[in-house]
């Protein structure tokens, strides 16, 4: 992925449901053995990184085929567009790389098939180098195994512009730290500009209503549970935010992208963000740069959003020794560390979050928000369900829109999205 805010969002978001008859369970596949020699030639295939970090990753492949002599690793590079789809007919038609960079709603449907091979069997000895968390973000509900490496994680701060709060009579230094507060400042927002500076840009998704408190699923991962009384709450302090144009009136078809611009433009007052966004305002946006303010994600359980990126093996892969060692190393903590210092991403590995380099401020607003990312990532949430396809986040985007349109009420919008998830749900198998 090209690495901003935006596009990591877009990327992390994407989810694939697989044509499972298509893919068959691996009968035809290699070994889970990977006590084997490390050698021969695989594919290693990452998701729109080329262009920024060519240097970087083959690098990364020339020491690790110095390290086993007789391997050889081709690196392919897919465009972050149409990713998802590119997995999915490779998977069918039985041409996916032995080691592909995934995401965990990317992983489910693999795992499902018998394409991602079950690290708790063929790599177990390495689970103890990954925060436990991070271990368990590429489990799949129902099914017992690990079906990726964690790779690295990102979360990030809100931003909000500090001239656009003292215009509506706010004070600048204390932006909202709950969702009462941040309704409450949005709606003042609105009323003072007749309308004209929304605060928020994006409708409600998965991860807000996980961040809300609301319960997402049940415990067996069967059946979808956020039509709940909290979840109706949130949806309809949404419904009245939009109606007083607190909510952006784009946001029903809003991208991440779209809604970066919006907040560069100024106009609207928060945008949640990384580090990443920071050089991009002082050279995009000087003025917003100069107004920027920095705050924590609002949450009521306490636990921020996290995205996750891995590392799978191809279960069907003829070399299970070479790729599970490269998937291996491309994540290992030295590795991982370096790459955190190429771009403003954060390892899932053990003890790493410890280093200087996450936990020492040298009085910049970069060094603020990795330090503070940094500490919220040690116990934060990706709350997105690894079984939340594509298909169901547009489902529940468009129930979320019927509602904030007033064509139907918060709770008959997310009684029909919880009933068309768990339909698509039975569907996966």
């Amino acid at each position: 992925m090209p690495i901003s805010r935006r596009a990591l969002a877009a990327a992390f978001a994407v989810s694939v449901l697989l044509p499972l008859s298509a893919c068959g369970s691996g009968d035809d596949g290699g070994s889970t053995d990977a006590s084997g020699k490390v050698e021969g030639d695989i594919t290693f295939q990452t998701w729109n990184l080329r262009a920024n970090f060519k240097d970087y990753f083959e690098g990364v492949i020339a020491d690790f085929e110095k390290k086993y002599p007789g391997t050889n690793v081709k690196w392919v590079d897919q465009p972050a567009e149409g990713y998802a789809d590119k997995i999915s007919a490779d998977a069918a038609g039985g041409t996916l790389p032995d080691v592909v960079n995934v995401s965990p709603d990317l992983v489910a449907p693999l795992a499902k098939a018998g394409l991602a091979l079950d690290l708790d069997k063929a790599a177990a000895q390495y689970k103890k180098e990954y925060l436990d968390g991070a271990w368990a973000s590429h489990q799949i509900p129902g099914m017992t195994g690990t079906y990726a490496f964690p790779w690295y994680l990102n979360t990030g701060p809100l931003f909000y512009n500090k001239s656009l709060f003292e215009e509506a009579g706010l004070d600048a230094d204390q932006p909202p730290t709950t969702y009462d507060e941040l309704f409450a400042d949005a709606l003042q927002i609105a009323e003072k500009t007749d309308g004209k500076v929304a605060t928020l840009a994006n409708v409600p998704t998965i991860e807000d209503f996980g961040r809300y408190g609301v319960p997402l699923m049940n415990k067996e991962g069967t059946a979808f549970t956020f039509n709940d009384a909290k979840g109706v709450e949130l949806l309809t302090k949404y419904k009245e935010l939009y109606d007083a144009k607190a909510l952006d009136s784009q946001a029903l078809t809003a991208t991440p992208e779209s809604s970066g611009k919006k907040f560069l433009t100024e106009a609207v007052a928060m945008n949640p963000g990384s580090a990443l966004d920071l050089g991009n305002f002082k050279k995009q946006a000087p003025n917003l740069y100069k107004n920027i303010g920095i705050t924590d994600q609002i949450t009521s359980t306490g636990h921020v959003n996290m995205y996750v990126m891995g590392v799978m093996v191809n279960a069907q892969t003829k070399r299970t020794p070479a790729a599970v060692a490269f998937a291996h190393y491309v994540t290992d903590a030295a590795h991982q560390m370096s790459f955190a210092k190429k771009v403003a991403i954060f390892p899932s590995t053990a003890g790493s979050l410890d280093d200087p380099y996450f936990t020492k401020e040298d009085g910049t607003d970069e060094t603020r928000v990795r330090v503070a990312a940094a500490k919220s990532l040690k116990t934060a949430v990706n709350y997105t369900p690894v079984l939340f396809s594509e298909q169901m986040k547009t489902e529940l985007r468009n129930e979320v829109a019927k509602a904030l349109q007033g064509k139907e009420s918060p709770k008959e919008a997310l009684d029909n999205a919880v009933e068309a998830c768990d339909r698509l749900l039975q569907q996966q198998g």
